[in-house]
């Protein structure tokens, strides 16, 4: 690799994480504890992971699990001990670091489109699975009160059946996927229309000049 190769890479990488973190302002809807669904923030780092593969991917991330750490500070001054470090870890650090594996199946058989679709699907998934921990390890005792707020068609039931661990678990897979997936699924679709219309020209890794 040239030296204006990787200063190239290195500016694109700043370039993808200034977008997603303006992206991540852009909320199509917003939880109310926590978690929205955004306007493709994470598409743009996804992307970089999927160009230049994990190593430079994961770099990327980090950055910008840091600046989403450093916007949702707000978020967990409630929080004590070891709940902070679960918090900072699978919620923002970690979370968010995932997305720079996107090109996982880029050397597959399947076509780029393809491929970076199934790539950003995998990785928000893993995204999720963060999320999930972070509610089991830092706001299980919200669980019951969850389930018990008026108008919530299945909480009798919920909690009738499940207490513990198991309520604790399901109430973070339940109230994370609120959010995840359809930005998942809105992610997904624009990452395959991006190599379907301009994979050609945006997977070029040539350097000019």
């Amino acid at each position: 690799m040239t030296k204006s190769d990787k200063t190239f890479r290195i500016v694109l990488g700043g370039i993808m994480v200034a977008l997603s973190v303006v992206l991540s302002f852009v909320k199509v809807f917003e939880m109310p504890y926590g978690g929205s669904i955004t306007l493709c923030s994470m598409l743009p780092v996804a992307f970089y992971g999927y160009r230049y593969g994990a190593k430079w991917g994961v770099g990327a991330a980090f950055v910008y699990g840091v600046t989403q750490l450093l916007f949702g500070l707000s978020s967990i001054r409630a929080l004590t001990g070891t709940a902070v470090i679960g918090s900072i870890l699978f919620d923002y650090l970690v979370a968010f670091s995932l997305l720079g594996f996107a090109g996982v199946f880029k050397k597959t058989k399947l076509s780029p489109p393809i491929s970076f679709a199934c790539g950003t699907i995998f990785v928000i998934i893993l995204r999720y699975i963060c999320h999930i921990i972070s509610g089991i390890m830092c706001y299980s005792e919200y669980a019951e009160w969850y389930f018990s707020q008026e108008g919530f068609t299945f909480g009798a039931w919920v909690l009738e059946r499940f207490s513990g661990f198991s309520l604790s678990l399901l109430y973070s897979a339940v109230y994370n996927a609120m959010y995840i997936v359809p930005e998942m699924i809105i992610t997904a679709v624009a990452a395959f229309l991006l190599l379907k219309f301009a994979g050609k020209k945006i997977l070029n890794d040539t350097v000019k000049g």
